[in-house]
């Protein structure tokens, strides 16, 4: 296996930390008898060799070694590295040609590897098949000979996944291939082997699809479930894995498969929301968890009508099992309005269960549970009572107050305890500003402006005031002043801010409490040449609310509105609207921008509400926005839901903007 191994001038070679004079060691620990020395070196290798999809000099090297290990029978554990050998040699847009020929040349290795005794082996080398045998017809015959002949599950189940990747990778050869999959999809094969060849036919040719694929799918889901319950799992050992295990859903593979099936449907919203009903709805209870989370995509990245399927998420909430209710509320908590059909059922949750209130982890401070935030955040007044008591209580969450700013008026009755919690911030804590912002923004929701002389106590920022540190907390409580519209009795502590990094922000809130252009233009000018990035964003926005008295800035917003950065450009050409009402300079920039930066888009929207018939000549930008099924700001796999609420606003703006045109 590692003849030659020592003839390799390893030191002279490189992986991903440095030299590669530790690979021989991990080469022959891969061999090793003892399954902890195997999984450090395999998880080494593939920290060092294959970091980050990376290739090096000493990654080639590997290779042939690598194929001498998985050749030999009695090497443990050689599935693990047959699947380092595909993402070392995969074809991809940026990878390393050189690797690819590596694997290439001992891709016959994996003919014999489809039969060989261990199942993990045989589902890796199916995919390596697929990936380095430069012989479609071939493959195509390894392949149907393993779906006659296995009788593993797992490896069944990856033979689907290996065919998509064969039509993908052999488009002349696809027929076949899809035959097969469509094949497998229909009786007599067993339903997670239907259900899988279903979601790679979804993927690869969705054309062939059943017309009742949804109900074909909930079907199946339900028979391989009952299957599964009669099949006694494995008895979890009595350690703390052991126990963990018990406390959670299993059945990964279930989980991936309608995964799968989802992923491939898309912006079939309509379908996709169907298949949910029906995981959401069965019997088995890690079924539906598995729908809960995919629920949480569907909604996280696509718009539609989703009031039924948070619902039934809010069915979930009564459920027996502690990680099903709770992966139900994480995700209703993300909803944010959206979870207002699922808020008699968190309420009563709320109501029967006051130990869920708060969710504390080791260490860290103590923040809402999942069902008190989710209703909280869904506008339910009802949420008020046991936020009352926390906010009552000698260790608040530290998040309530964010949770109070989405219940706006109907949390006044909780503004003098807001107050005192503001008022007990130690100014010279490190952690002044994780600990006011939450407040800060209940205050600006309610509207309280008996708050501010605890706001003003804020400002002062202890000793040397404001600015003489990096402050967070001076810039949160001038934004609050500016939505309360500040009061007589800020005026002077934001006059003294005007010559500070903070010029900007007590510029505006200064305009509104005293409109007087005279005091803030010259402070707002300066800001706009001479300050920096931030800073020039700030002072156009503060410029646009003030409106014609500020037409002293139109040049310089002009140069600004030419930018290359469009995060610039916006508010720039926001400004000169509101500052001149002339459309010709802003429309063009609106144009690109709204293309540019998705990110851009709410303001711009908001601006084409302002202007008016204005903005008829982009109003094919609001109609397309409004008939769009993907979120504007569509998370990336593992995101979390905080696009929600984003985008539901740009959808009020765009509706609010047509309607003006």
């Amino acid at each position: 296996m590692f003849t030659g191994i020592d003839e390799v001038d390893w030191a002279s070679l490189r992986h991903a930390y440095g030299s590669a004079e530790d690979v021989p060691d991990w080469l022959r620990a891969l061999a090793s008898a003892d399954t902890a020395e195997r999984a450090t070196a395999l998880d080494g290798m593939y920290a060092a060799l294959h970091h980050q999809g990376c290739v090096y000099d000493s990654t080639l090297a590997c290779v042939p070694f690598l194929l001498s290990l998985v050749a030999r029978e009695e090497v443990p554990d050689r599935g693990g590295i047959v699947e380092l050998l595909v993402g070392i040699g995969a074809e991809s847009a940026d990878g390393d040609p050189r690797a690819r020929e590596a694997v290439c040349a001992g891709a016959e290795v994996f003919v014999r590897l489809t039969g060989d005794r261990d199942p993990a082996v045989r589902r890796a080398a199916a995919q390596a098949l697929v990936h380095f045998l430069a012989a479609p017809t071939r493959v195509l015959d390894l392949l149907r000979q393993r779906l006659r002949a296995e009788r593993d599950d797992g490896v069944l189940l990856a033979l689907p996944e290996a065919l998509a990747l064969f039509v993908r990778r052999y488009p002349a050869h696809a027929d076949a291939a899809v035959d097969l999959l469509a094949e497998v999809s229909a009786p007599p094969y067993a339903p997670g082997l239907r259900l899988a060849a279903l979601g790679q036919l979804a993927l690869a040719a969705p054309a062939r699809l059943p017309d009742d694929l949804v109900p074909t799918a909930v079907r199946l889901l339900r028979e391989r479930s009952a299957h599964r319950a009669r099949v006694p799992e494995p008895r979890a050992t009595d350690s703390l894995v052991g126990r963990i295990w018990r406390l959670r859903p299993s059945d990964e593979e279930g989980s991936r498969l309608l995964r799968t099936l989802h992923t491939a449907l898309g912006d079939r919203v309509v379908d996709r929301t169907a298949l949910l009903g029906g995981q959401l709805t069965g019997a088995d209870p890690v079924d539906r968890c598995h729908g809960v989370w995919m629920a949480a995509a569907l909604l996280r990245g696509w718009r539609g009508d989703h009031g039924g399927t948070v619902r039934l998420l809010g069915a979930q909430l009564a459920a027996e099992h502690d990680w099903l209710r709770d992966a139900a509320a994480a995700v209703l908590a993300e909803l944010f309005v959206l979870a207002a059909p699922a808020a008699d059922d968190l309420h009563t949750l709320v109501c029967a269960r006051p130990d869920l209130w708060t969710h504390r982890v080791e260490r860290d401070s103590r923040t809402l549970g999942g069902p008190l935030k989710a209703l909280a955040r869904s506008g339910d007044p009802r949420a008020v009572p046991a936020l009352a008591h926390l906010l009552a209580g000698p260790a608040a969450p530290v998040d309530l107050g964010f949770a109070l700013a989405h219940l706006g008026a109907a949390a006044a009755p909780l503004a003098p305890a807001v107050r005192h919690r503001l008022g007990r911030i130690p100014l010279d804590s490190p952690s002044a500003a994780r600990l006011a912002a939450p407040l800060l923004a209940a205050v600006g929701a309610v509207g309280d402006e008996d708050a501010v002389p605890e706001m003003l106590r804020l400002l002062s920022g202890g000793p040397g005031g404001p600015g003489a540190r990096d402050d967070a907390v001076a810039d949160q409580v001038i934004g609050t002043l500016e939505v309360l519209g500040a009061t007589a009795r800020a005026v002077p502590a934001l006059r003294a801010l005007l010559g500070t990094r903070h010029a900007a922000a007590a510029a505006g809130a200064l305009w509104s409490a005293q409109q007087d252009a005279s005091a803030v233009l010259p402070v707002l000018l300066r800001e706009l040449t001479q300050g920096d990035p931030a800073g020039r964003r700030l002072a156009a926005v503060q410029l646009g609310r003030l409106g014609p008295a500020a037409r002293a800035a139109l040049p310089a917003l002009r140069r600004m509105a030419r930018s290359r950065s469009v995060r610039e450009r916006v508010p720039a050409a926001c400004a000169l609207w509101r500052i001149d009402a002339d459309p010709e300079p802003v429309l063009p920039v609106f144009r690109e921008a709204w293309a540019e930066d998705p990110h851009s888009r709410r303001p711009i929207a908001r601006c084409l509400t302002a202007m008016g018939p204005a903005a008829a000549p982009l109003r094919h930008l609001t109609e397309a926005e409004l008939s769009a099924p993907r979120r504007h700001l569509a998370p990336v796999a593992g995101g979390g839901g905080q696009g929600i609420p984003e985008d539901e606003a740009l959808l009020s703006a765009c509706r609010e903007a047509l309607a003006g045109c």
